[in-house]
């Protein structure tokens, strides 16, 4: 796979996400890999894709656990799946700090490059949507993954916790959890990594927060427990998160190892991330 120097890298993503943010499109897919090219660019499925495995993140930075999650849910099965690394670019007007979106995307290409393995291609994406629902449809109108008889592939969106805690809050949807949850759920699933807190308690209870009669309660339709996956992160992943690289770099005490793989590690030091800044997860 050709290399890309990391300067031309930032200038062709900075690129793309001007074209993109100027364009009345709701989704983009940037670049594909492997690379083909010292161009990043996208490439189109040769072959159906049966799965496309969403990880939807805001990537400030990446982690091991963002890996781990990717991993898990592609498994053995790759020839028919596809990963999608997604960025939600819908505040790109307020400069968010303290990692630029082009160096969020820079990041990602370089989590994504570690993830590959024979037969598989990545996607980074980007969207203005802010909720699954809106990003699903997105993704289906842009027909990038259709096959030729039209045939979209079931999506499959990664998520903690939290997440799907906000997906079954009604309150975030204004034309009714039904219109907005229906469509979602008859192509998509929600595969929802558990990590003990404070908040939701341990993996038990969080493994029997979502029952049929709780989605009836909010209005929704108790078939769509099925579509939703509830697995066990990896042991040690409870402690990784975004949120601790950012503490850690911060504070100038501790290591970032276990935490970030090498390639995202490099552009952490690299353009001096996350240093004497407020804290931000935007």
């Amino acid at each position: 796979m050709p290399s890309i120097d990391p300067r031309s890298l930032v200038s062709s993503f900075s690129r793309a996400l001007t074209s993109f943010q100027s364009s009345p499109d709701a989704f983009r897919i940037l670049c594909t890999l492997p690379h083909t090219s010292n161009v990043p660019a996208p490439r189109r499925p040769v072959r159906p894709v049966r799965d496309l495995v969403i990880l939807d993140s805001s990537f400030n930075p990446p982690t091991l656990a963002h890996a781990s999650m990717a991993r898990s849910a592609l498994g053995n099965q790759q020839e028919q799946k596809r990963l999608m690394l997604l960025l939600s670019v819908n505040n790109a007007d307020k400069a968010p700090k303290p990692a630029s979106f082009p160096i969020r995307l820079c990041m990602m290409e370089a989590m994504g490059r570690e993830l590959l393995e024979e037969g598989l291609e990545i996607d980074v994406a980007v969207t203005t949507m802010p909720f699954f629902h809106d990003k699903a449809k997105a993704v289906i109108e842009s027909g990038f993954y259709a096959s030729e008889d039209g045939q979209q592939p079931t999506q499959t969106f990664l998520a903690g916790f939290d997440t799907i805690v906000r997906i079954f809050n009604p309150k975030y949807y204004s034309e009714g959890i039904q219109s907005a949850l229906g469509p979602f759920f008859k192509g998509a699933k929600v595969r929802v990594t558990t990590r003990p807190d404070e908040t939701w308690g341990g993996v038990e209870e969080q493994r029997g927060w979502l029952t049929a009669e709780r989605v009836r309660d909010v209005g929704g339709d108790e078939t769509w427990v099925e579509r939703v996956e509830m697995v066990q992160g990896r042991e040690g992943d409870e402690d990784v998160s975004s949120s601790r690289v950012r503490e850690i770099v911060k504070s100038g005490e501790g290591s970032l190892d276990g935490l970030v793989g090498e390639e995202v590690k490099g552009w952490v030091e690299r353009e001096a991330l996350y240093r004497d800044v407020k804290d931000s997860s935007l």
